[in-house]
């Protein structure tokens, strides 16, 4: 059984229990097996305010929206060109060709599968997630990531992931990183979206992952 056959599988049983489901996981299944670093990308819900029943995997396909999508772009860019990260003058303006070319080898998990708004509803969030924590394991299992990236859910996905047991560390800097298996890193961020200069989001995340793999 191939990703997406295992992804549709799983998917087919988990939609019977949430209600508006959006469909999310691996862009490319090509792009993803053939990258020397597998990345997955660990976000809360979709905003998505008129409702569900689509698949992130084809919106992504297309470029997905800026605001969330941009920096996610940055990250994986310079996560694959760790010895030579471009200046933010490469970085600045991201354009929709350099987002679909980027995010097509990329996994995108958020972890409550019903669509949200621009501000997360926490206590929802915890408790869908909490009710889905099966489904999660099972979906996040299918990519066994090399390196897993939680924009602002980190402690909630460690606990619905099963990893608990899974000791923090942090870099020079302070971010903080476990390692779930050998050489299969997870690293807790701020979300993509995060009111902090784009810059900052960028290289403080690079900069933290260049000391992981050094």
């Amino acid at each position: 059984m191939n990703i997406f056959e295992a992804e549709e599988h799983l998917f087919q049983q988990w939609e019977r229990n949430r209600e508006e489901f959006v469909r999310d996981g691996v862009v490319s299944e090509n792009d993803y097996l053939k990258s020397s670093l597998r990345i997955a990308i660990i976000l809360k819900e979709v905003n998505a305010p008129g409702g569900g029943g689509w698949d992130l995997r084809e919106f992504l396909s297309k470029g997905g929206r800026p605001q969330t999508w941009d920096n996610v772009t940055r990250w994986v860019h310079g996560i694959r060109n760790l010895n030579s990260i471009p200046g933010w003058d490469f970085y600045e303006e991201i354009t929709n060709y350099f987002r679909i070319e980027t995010l097509k080898s990329i996994c995108a998990i958020n972890l409550k599968k019903s669509p949200g708004t621009h501000t997360t509803n926490h206590a929802s969030l915890n408790s869908v997630a909490n009710e889905d924590k099966d489904y999660i394991r099972s979906q996040y299992s299918i990519y066994d990531p090399d390196l897993t990236i939680c924009g602002g859910t980190a402690d909630l996905f460690r606990f619905v992931a099963g990893h608990d047991s899974m000791k923090w560390r942090t870099t020079k800097r302070g971010i903080w990183w476990y390692e779930r298996r050998a050489h299969k890193y997870v690293v807790s961020f701020a979300h993509p979206e995060a009111r902090v200069h784009s810059p900052l989001l960028v290289y403080g995340l690079l900069d933290a992952i260049h000391e992981i793999y050094a």
